[in-house]
């Protein structure tokens, strides 16, 4: 019985906030396999701490054990997000909180048949607090490597770096490590446990929630709203009278002819494309998001073509000096990579 409700907290946990997200860009394809890269996690750590017993026990264990199951699980996180696999950071926390549900789901299967005997309430309670633990520091953990991915998306693009993100991103860290030490250090009943965690928990899912949906209409509105007025100046040839057009002006002579006019292409059918794929977005979140018909999809597919024929044409070097006018975040990519599937789909 008690090894049914170790599955529970994933269960239950991942479907509420999966359900709560109105812009899930997540498969549960990918949840899933989260949830086992957890697992291996667990047993990574495992291993470590049966190695290191000898050296790190007692008091120290409880410090340290805690900050090195964070590391480990942060480590496929950290390829999501450097490979901008999750856009929003309510999408990075349903990331995190998989990941930590499956190293829990495992931790407590060791507890169970490793550690001493317990009653159904006392195991119930126990393995919910630790899952929450674990879901709740990894989708913490999660949410700050969405914040350095954000800010060395801004550093890529030439642009300053936003002081008050930084302390954010450390905060979020900082507060991940401290909130799983104080679990191990201060033990309580398994119920006052499980509160206090819980609380936490409950809280920080609402503050993420409502930043994420802030975040993601500024994404939206303030973003579209340029890519159409920019792609509008470039139809009635007014380019130059926008910043865009100034930054291109300026950059003319330090390219051939040739290349210079592919870098205007580029810039242009990259923000056709970003719009389209905002458009979809858009259209997927209010339930009109109609399939799109087939001369549509061979249209979007032949402009992906040309975008990435135009890329190699203009070189690595082109690509970083108009890296300030061509700013993709983690939402973009993604959105963008949603469009291709949905053109290359059948």
């Amino acid at each position: 019985m008690l090894f049914a409700v170790s599955l529970i907290p994933i269960i239950v946990y991942i479907i509420f906030i999966y359900k709560i997200d109105h812009f899930a860009l997540i498969s549960i394809k990918r949840l899933l396999v989260l949830v086992l890269s957890g697992m291996l996690t667990a047993l990574a750590c495992f291993g470590l701490f049966r190695l290191t017993d000898i050296v790190i026990s007692g008091g120290c264990a409880d410090v340290v054990h805690p900050i090195i199951e964070e590391l480990v699980k942060s480590i496929p996180l950290l390829i999501l997000a450097f490979r901008k696999r999750i856009a929003f950071f309510i999408d990075s926390v349903i990331c995190g909180a998989a990941v930590g549900g499956g190293f829990s789901f495992l931790e407590n299967i060791f507890y169970l048949v490793l550690g001493d005997s317990v009653d159904l309430s006392t195991g119930l309670f126990r393995g919910l607090e630790v899952a929450l633990i674990h879901m709740g520091c990894s989708a913490i953990i999660a949410a700050g490597m969405m914040m350095v991915v954000r800010q060395m998306e801004r550093k890529r693009s030439r642009m300053t770096m936003n002081r008050n993100d930084i302390i954010k991103t450390t905060a979020l860290f900082v507060v991940a490590l401290a909130m799983h030490v104080f679990h191990n250090l201060f033990q309580f009943t398994p119920i006052m446990q499980f509160v206090w965690v819980l609380s936490v928990m409950v809280g920080m899912i609402a503050v993420v929630y409502f930043y994420d949906i802030d975040m993601t209409h500024r994404w939206l509105d303030s973003g579209l709203d340029m890519q159409i007025n920019l792609l509008r100046s470039i139809g009635g040839g007014q380019l130059v009278n926008t910043p865009t057009g100034v930054f291109l002006e300026s950059i003319k002579e330090l390219f051939p002819a040739s290349v210079y006019f592919d870098i205007i292409c580029y810039v242009r059918l990259q923000v056709e494309l970003s719009v389209a794929a905002k458009t979809r977005f858009m259209l997927h979140e209010v339930g009109m998001d109609e399939p799109m018909e087939a001369d549509k999809k061979e249209l979007t597919l032949s402009q992906f073509v040309e975008l990435g024929e135009l890329e190699k044409n203009i070189g690595p070097s082109a690509k970083m000096t108009i890296a300030p006018i061509v700013k993709l975040s983690p939402a973009d990519t993604q959105a963008l990579n949603n469009l291709l599937k949905e053109c290359k789909s059948k």
